[in-house]
């Protein structure tokens, strides 16, 4: 029997310790799936007692920035409101006076080398000292009073993302379903359970992001940071809040899009190439029903059969129902896998140490 959504709310409260008066995250309005994930995200930790407790001194927060100086003073000033001290801001060669917002309100600001989140993300990684480091945009479109749900689970994944979930209205419709479909996209193909793969707030283990490879470039940085550690078990979300955006928005939906779905695919093909291969081969399927279908129909109406293309059409469809197999097996094994490197990760939580 399905669980009552007040109850899911509630537990969810329970298990993440929402008790302090300053900080209320708004999981009353977030609605049945989004608990459900989170307490998916708790009970595939290693148990809360085991993990080290990270501290607000343990993260560095880091500012992708470009031509952001209507958000910037603002976002860094909500971050310093929340107790997080330590801020890096990495620019993209703004030309709006980013730079001068940030350095007059005190924090580090450095020149990013390369393109996009995967240049600030390469270039940041060379200055962060703490131990871990949480990336969100300049743009205020995220609450750093969400950044606590991320901490809660630091010790227990190299990557934690923030779903968002809460205002979603102020998300373009045509971003937000580009947003849905290559979520879906990245689960079909890597088999680990995400929602929001494209979410500009999350946090990572320094040392783990360090050891990051990054094949793409631009603005693909959040789908191949996910793909990598999504192959170690290592990756969940929790739901946060989104709010409207300060400027101009940065990026083309449809061009940007398109890309990072063509990157997914490039990054399959290197992390899982057999559920690549075999899914697309299966799609066979679809012109092996309609050569079988046409063939019936010739058959049916004018008295007429055509033994050659009905052997296509047998052999497409043989070729997709193998392939078929293949891909699901394939999806079983890594699941299989993910369960296997959980259960190491509970045995190795039970042991002194942290996530290294």
């Amino acid at each position: 029997m399905p669980l009552g959504w007040r109850w899911r709310v509630a537990k969810a409260k329970q298990l993440l310790s929402f008790r302090s008066e300053k900080y209320k995250p708004e999981l009353g309005r977030v609605g049945s799936r989004s608990c459900d994930r989170l307490l998916q995200t708790e009970l595939l930790a290693p148990p809360r007692e085991a993990r080290r407790q990270v501290g607000k001194d343990d993260v560095t927060i880091v500012i992708p920035t470009l031509d952001e100086a209507e958000g910037i003073g603002k976002v860094i000033d909500e971050v310093r409101e929340c107790g997080y001290e330590k801020i890096l801001v990495v620019d993209g060669n703004s030309t709006d006076g980013t730079v001068e917002v940030a350095s007059e309100r005190g924090v580090d600001v450095v020149r990013q080398t390369g393109s996009g989140k995967t240049g600030a993300l390469a270039t940041a990684v060379q200055y962060v000292s703490t131990p871990f480091l949480l990336v969100m945009d300049g743009d205020c479109t995220y609450d750093p009073r969400n950044i606590e749900p991320l901490l809660l689970h630091a010790d227990a994944y190299y990557e934690v993302i923030g779903a968002r979930t809460v205002g979603k209205e102020n998300i373009p419709i045509i971003n937000r379903l580009g947003d849905w479909f290559i979520s879906w996209f990245f689960r079909l193909l890597f088999a680990v359970n995400l929602s929001d793969v494209c979410s500009g707030m999350y946090l990572l283990n320094t040392s783990q992001a360090r050891k990051l490879e990054f094949l793409t470039g631009g603005f693909d940085a959040e789908v191949e940071i996910a793909a990598q550690f999504a192959n170690q078990g290592r990756v969940a979300d929790v739901p946060i809040s989104y709010r409207k955006r300060v400027g101009r928005q940065k990026l083309s939906s449809a061009r940007h899009g398109l890309t990072i779905v063509a990157s997914i695919i490039r990054l399959a093909n290197v992390h899982n190439p057999v559920v690549l291969y075999s899914g697309f081969i299966a799609l066979s399927t679809i012109p092996a029903f309609a050569i079988l279908a046409w063939i019936a129909y010739e058959r049916v109406a004018f008295d007429v059969w055509h033994s050659s293309y009905a052997l296509v059409g047998l052999m497409l469809l043989v070729l997709s129902l193998q392939s078929l197999s293949v891909t699901t097996i394939s999806l079983m094994i890594r699941r299989s896998e993910q369960r296997i490197y959980r259960t190491l990760r509970s045995q190795e939580f039970r042991e002194p140490g942290s996530v290294e």
